[in-house]
């Protein structure tokens, strides 16, 4: 019985100590700058690599806009790699519309300021590390049209 009683504490230490171990969810704030006008909504998607430049990114937010600079916040935030994807969904329509030759209507912007050179940034360039606890990013609003 003392045996049965030992091994379980020893376990319950064992996961306490795997549980310190892995650092806590996080919370990222975003400060957009450069928004030309207070139309619409500005939205946020964090995403990992394979779901970088797609719609479905796991944590995302979307606040009414404000000419100059549009805070949000993300809660829960697992600590990895992630690219940031922002745009400015001026008409409120849920997606980035586009011009000729797919030039994106609204501002787009990514992590790290990365750069759009005729195609979307790369992951490379957009990639950046959520340790966990709270943590703040800049991001340059762009306009094409």
């Amino acid at each position: 019985m003392i045996r049965k009683v030992a091994v379980a504490a020893l376990a319950g230490v064992a996961l306490a100590g795997a549980a310190a171990a892995s650092p806590p969810p996080g919370e990222l704030t975003v400060r957009v700058s450069n928004v030309r006008n207070a139309k619409g909504v500005v939205r946020i998607g964090l995403c990992p690599q394979a779901a970088f430049l797609k719609p479905d990114c796991p944590y995302e937010a979307a606040v009414p806009a404000h000419t100059g600079v549009t805070t949000l916040t993300l809660r829960g935030v697992v600590p990895g790699a992630y690219g940031l994807q922002v745009f400015h969904d001026e008409n409120a329509n849920h997606k980035v519309d586009k011009a000729l030759f797919g030039l994106p209507k609204e501002g787009v912007g990514f992590s790290n300021d990365a750069p759009i050179r005729m195609a979307p940034p790369k992951w490379s360039d957009a990639v950046f590390a959520v340790a966990g606890g709270a943590q703040t990013i800049q991001v340059k609003m762009r306009y094409f049209l």
